[in-house]
């Protein structure tokens, strides 16, 4: 009974509940008692004990404002408790804090719009707060799975769904600006509450208007009214925040969600949403992280190896502008396996192509199968463009690495070993790989600087994409020759050389030029006729166009310029007659629009480099040759032949001197000092190496039987000689045997007659090849190479023996394996293991 009569009597009741009670008008719509409120904060502030109490009581009677409907009520007691958390920031906060919480989950629990935005209200100034020591024992996940179902609002008014999903997306970043920083609060990280952030960000996002502006990093924000109470801009603005900040453990949590996102309301086709948002995160996150993204969007590209041409598209594309990012900061040990899961798909990408068009011959679906190799078309360019892009903004130390990667997965024929299997693909399929691989090359190599030749192209870069330029595919060779114009052209010169023509005045272009170095001497001294011989075979290739000829012609430029030497421009003049004789000689029954243009080729770059290297005398020679050939023979120069309707000769006379490069002239022009002319009377003759051949022969058996028989015979020409010198050039065991007596040495120095011998063996050997079927010399070389290896094994069992042990060697007799010990007294020791 004194309790009852305590409780009604007000008086008696306890201070805070009074001074709470006060703040209470008669008319709620009066709003807050300012000056009672006055009184309670300062009550809290001096009895900081009180603030639990303050709380529950609060918190009692704002729940039972709500179910009876009081709102105006519940609005001043939020406005209460935030002035409160506002005003008081003592260690008795923590127990009030829970009661404030308390009061918000109550006003996010009901059905009510403007109840759920006062709360969140209340929420966001809450996590504004910073409070001096950490809660261990707080937690938000019923604000996460609230708030995120705010973001997802579906209320029939358009303005209400908009206030409720604007208050949902502040109220998560509330959580996060509350949590993010609190080394206590890392389970904000877990896959359970980031499956909800992400997504009720990316959702509201997907509204906006203009995805382009979203990704740039520079781009303001809205700002004003608009901004606040736009979903789509508030959610990117949080989307940002949170990127910014994930530590290094948590960037796959944060970039999983985005990616089932995307799967899940299938943004990958068409992938412009997609592209935003990487481009968010790769601005958003910190450089260090960017592997993490390029980690998380390889493995789903993994994930989606079958799935339709499109949606792989997609998700190269993202991974493009994901590693042009990154490649500009620091990407991270990721930088192979973004290659090597590039040219994997590739490859599959191939695969699927070639089925796909095997599989519309044999129906009647032609429409459709044509559509879906249009398809597969448009996921390897996607990747050819990324390994490009990726390779092209890499540093040059990098880019070397990436350029012998790509080249190590180039098939080539002839090689040993290649990381490619193209037997399952075939011929058309290894040239489309080779293809699309050699165009990235041309991506990767494009202003690639480096200070040594040697560095930029060792031999393991070098010789494979050597084989390739002399295969019997004029886009291949194209394709070679851009490669080594990106990497030779070290000042930019191309542009200027753009076009074979005969250039009238070569000091109006202003070329750029440096001093040889002696590391690129060295380099030409080297690899110099190795050159020359694949420019030289390249050359005579039937199905030569005018884009080859602008190439070749580039590239003897761009040798001059780069690294010609006074040894190097005799070679190359030695070159350029070998050229002109091999057109007039026409050993090789090659077609007359094919002889003319290497006639074009050979007088429009002997122009070009008697005015590199001004000497008047044989500028005269040349520009003598260019005036009778405008006269009499136009057909020889290139402003003529390569037009569409140009007239050829039937035949080209070798009498008319006159209309040709005389190499004693060129020799008497070059006389003096610095150069060493007399080689000039040296033909040059190139060195064609077995691998040449194992190639050529390994390309001649993809063809038909009829490709076998009727296409040119220039390859039995002239790789059949060095096959038939190098066998004839083993020793057999008689002749190892041979006593060397002074008669042997005699007969090796006198060289009398052997000029004639050697002519009628070559004679021999080339009448051999040329009338022999192409079987019977597949089959004389295969033999020659099974000689070769059955020598060295011999070699390597003769060589390679097990050390003596003292527990015994084996030793096979009569088919039997029998132990031997050797004492250990008996076996030989290097001399630095005896002491």
């Amino acid at each position: 009974m004194p309790a009852g009569v305590c409780g009604c009597c007000g008086p008696l009741r306890p201070r805070y509940k009074r001074l709470v009670d006060n703040i209470f008008p008669e008319d709620p719509k009066d709003g807050l008692s300012k000056s009672d409120m006055e009184k309670l904060t300062f009550y809290a502030v001096s009895a900081p004990e009180k603030l639990d109490r303050i709380g529950a009581y609060l918190a009692e009677r704002l729940s039972r404002d709500v179910v009876r409907h009081r709102y105006w009520n519940v609005v001043i007691a939020m406005e209460a408790l935030d002035q409160l958390l506002m005003a008081c920031h003592s260690q008795s906060i923590k127990p009030f804090v829970e009661s404030f919480l308390h009061m918000v989950a109550k006003l996010l629990e009901s059905r009510e719009p403007k109840l759920q935005v006062l709360g969140t209200n209340s929420f966001v100034k809450f996590a504004n707060i910073e409070e001096d020591t950490p809660s261990y024992h707080r937690r938000y996940d019923f604000f996460v799975s609230q708030f995120s179902a705010m973001c997802h609002s579906t209320h029939e008014d358009v303005d209400t769904r908009t206030r409720i999903r604007v208050a949902g997306i502040k109220g998560l970043q509330g959580v996060v600006r509350k949590t993010v920083n609190d080394e206590l609060q890392a389970i904000i990280w877990e896959p359970q509450h980031m499956d909800k952030l992400i997504p009720s960000m990316l959702f509201n996002m997907q509204d906006s208007d203009d995805l382009d502006r979203a990704g740039h990093p520079s781009t303001p924000s809205v700002s004003g009214q608009d901004g606040e109470e736009n979903p789509a801009t508030l959610a990117e603005n949080c989307f940002r925040e949170l990127l910014g900040r994930a530590a290094y453990g948590n960037m796959n949590n944060a970039v999983r969600p985005v990616l089932v996102h995307l799967d899940n309301h299938h943004l990958w086709e068409p992938n412009e949403f997609a592209v935003s948002c990487f481009r968010i995160i790769m601005y958003s996150i910190q450089a260090q992280h960017s592997h993490h993204v390029i980690q998380q969007v390889l493995g789903h590209l993994d994930m989606h190896n079958k799935n339709t041409p499109r949606v792989r598209a997609g998700i190269v594309q993202v991974l493009l502008e994901t590693v042009a990012i990154a490649a500009k900061g620091s990407v991270g040990p990721t930088v192979l396996e973004v290659f090597n899961t590039l040219l994997k798909h590739l490859r599959m990408s191939v695969d699927f192509e070639l089925g796909e068009s095997s599989r519309r011959n044999s129906s009647s679906s032609v429409s459709s199968g044509r559509s879906k190799e249009s398809e597969e078309r448009i996921v390897q360019n996607a990747i050819i463009q990324t390994i490009g892009f990726f390779g092209g903004n890499l540093p040059d130390y990098q880019r070397a690495e990436v350029m012998m990667f790509i080249m190590g997965k180039v098939p080539v024929y002839g090689t040993p070993c290649h990381t490619l299997d193209t037997v399952k693909i075939g011929h058309q399929g290894t040239k489309r790989i080779q293809t699309m691989l050699l165009s990235s090359l041309i991506m990767v190599t494009s202003g690639f600087k480096s200070k040594s030749m040697a560095a930029a192209l060792p031999p393991p870069f070098l010789d494979p994409l050597f084989s390739i330029s002399l295969m019997e595919d004029g886009e291949l060779r194209q394709l070679v020759l851009e490669i080594l114009h990106n990497i030779i052209d070290r000042h930019d010169n191309r542009a200027k050389l753009r076009g074979i023509r005969i250039i009238p005045n070569v000091a109006a272009l202003k070329i750029k030029r440096e001093k040889i170095s002696k590391q690129d001497v060295a380099f030409m001294k080297k690899h110099g006729q190795q050159l020359y011989r694949h420019i030289y075979l390249g050359c005579k290739e039937e199905d030569n166009v005018h884009k080859n000829f602008e190439l070749l012609f580039t590239t003897l430029a761009i040798l001059t310029i780069e690294l010609a030497s006074e040894e190097v421009v005799i070679d190359l003049i030695r070159l350029n007659i070998a050229l002109q004789d091999m057109v007039l000689a026409n050993e090789e029954n090659m077609s007359m629009s094919l002889r003319c243009g290497v006639m074009a080729l050979v007088a429009a770059y002997l122009n070009f480099l008697s005015q590199m290297i001004a000497n008047p005398s044989f500028c005269q020679h040349v520009s003598k040759v260019i005036e009778l050939r405008n006269m009499d023979a136009p057909y020889l120069l290139p402003e003529h032949i390569f037009r569409d309707k140009c007239t050829l000769p039937e035949c080209l006379d070798k009498e008319e001197r006159a209309l040709y490069f005389q190499t004693t002239e060129i020799t008497e022009c070059l006389a003096g000092p610095g150069y060493n002319a007399e080689r000039l009377s040296i033909p040059y003759v190139p060195q064609v190496t077995v691998l040449y051949t194992v190639g050529k022969i390994l390309h001649r058996c993809k063809q038909t039987s009829q490709d076998r028989l009727t296409r040119r015979k220039s390859f039995v020409d002239t790789v059949s000689l060095q096959v038939d010198i190098m066998s004839n050039n083993l020793p057999d065991k008689s002749q190892l045997a041979e006593e060397i007596t002074f008669e042997t040495l005699k007969k090796a120095i006198d060289t009398s007659g052997l000029e004639e011998q050697e002519r009628e063996r070559r004679r021999q050997v080339m009448e051999k090849f040329q009338k022999a079927p192409f079987e019977e010399l597949a089959a004389h070389c295969e033999s020659k190479a099974n000689m070769l290896n059955e020598r060295l094994a011999h070699i390597f069992e003769l060589t390679i023996r097990p050390p003596p042990s003292p527990s015994g060697v084996v030793s096979v007799s009569s088919g039997h394996a029998q132990n031997q010990s050797v004492p250990v007294y008996e076996m030989k020791f290097p001399d630095l293991c005896v002491y």
